[in-house]
């Protein structure tokens, strides 16, 4: 399969590095110009954001799940260059205090899925990721996963 997974993350230089990645070139194009869209949509209405991470290696997953700064122990869409997580800059310093809801429907607005519901508001879930968004549905996510579906270039 030729996408952007294969072409510019596997293999890149930070492929398999434990550093937190915020750089909006390790996303996928359509998924970065979706986040650079949320982050305008903020500020227009008051509230400016930045990416606290973008791609994730499987050793920083691995890490991360380690040191039990997540309970997933497997990396997830971040790997593949379609997820970013978001925080607030608030008097200089990262939040993600409040409420995230806005982050949903600016992530609706550009066809990303918000990890507050998944894209499904009406099922209720376990787990939620309020900064979170993602070009994959999570029915989408086992094919990305086994390595044999990746989105269109949009």
């Amino acid at each position: 399969m030729n996408n952007f997974y294969t072409q510019h993350i596997a293999g890149a230089a930070g492929f398999h590095s434990t550093d937190e990645f915020r750089d909006l070139a390790w996303l996928e194009p359509a998924t970065r110009s979706a986040a650079v869209a949320i982050i305008a949509g903020a500020a227009a209405i008051g509230i400016t954001l930045f990416a606290t991470e973008t791609y994730r290696s499987v050793e920083r997953q691995a890490m991360l799940y380690a040191k039990g700064a997540t309970h997933l122990k497997n990396v997830g869409v971040h790997h593949f260059g379609l997820a970013v997580d978001f925080a607030k800059l608030i008097d200089g310093k990262a939040s993600w205090a409040g409420d995230w809801a806005f982050l949903g429907r600016l992530a609706e607005s550009q066809g990303l899925i918000w990890g507050g519901d998944w894209g499904l508001p009406a099922v209720p879930h376990t787990f939620r990721d309020f900064d979170h968004v993602q070009r994959c549905t999570l029915g989408e996510q086992t094919r990305l996963f086994a390595g044999t579906w990746y989105p269109e270039a949009a």
